[in-house]
């Protein structure tokens, strides 16, 4: 069983940049698809992006795309979430998750961080 601990959360205005991180123990992290989501205040929690096992495949939302960036370093067990050109809207708790799915995308997903904080300041 993964477990899986996200970091680099915090505030940063509007245009900004930040980048998430996300360690994983307990498995062998190149078997795991990975995924990011995120859920706003009085929301529910919606998919923000994903990567393969191998890193070659991407998936995001479209509110994200060209914005956001996916990376995994599967000798670090990390994954990141590359986020640019931030607005109000992106501000949410962000989850990191993992599935070991034989095909990409699945948005199906077995593990969960606990989250990390982003507010965007407008």
């Amino acid at each position: 069983q993964v477990q899986l601990e996200e970091s680099g959360g915090g505030l940063v205005q509007a245009g900004g940049s930040l980048r998430l991180s996300c360690a994983a123990s307990g498995g062998t992290f190149r078997n795991y698809n990975m995924g990011w989501f995120r859920q706003a205040p009085g929301k529910e929690r919606e998919f923000v992006g994903a990567i393969s096992k191998s890193g070659v495949s991407t998936d995001y939302v479209d509110s994200v795309k060209g914005r956001f960036t996916i990376s995994r370093v599967n000798g670090k067990n990390t994954v990141y979430l590359e986020m640019n050109s931030l607005k109000a809207e992106d501000t949410a708790v962000y989850y990191c998750a993992a599935n070991s799915a034989s095909w990409f995308p699945s948005r199906r997903y077995d593990y969960w961080g606990q989250g990390t904080q982003v507010t965007v300041s407008s």
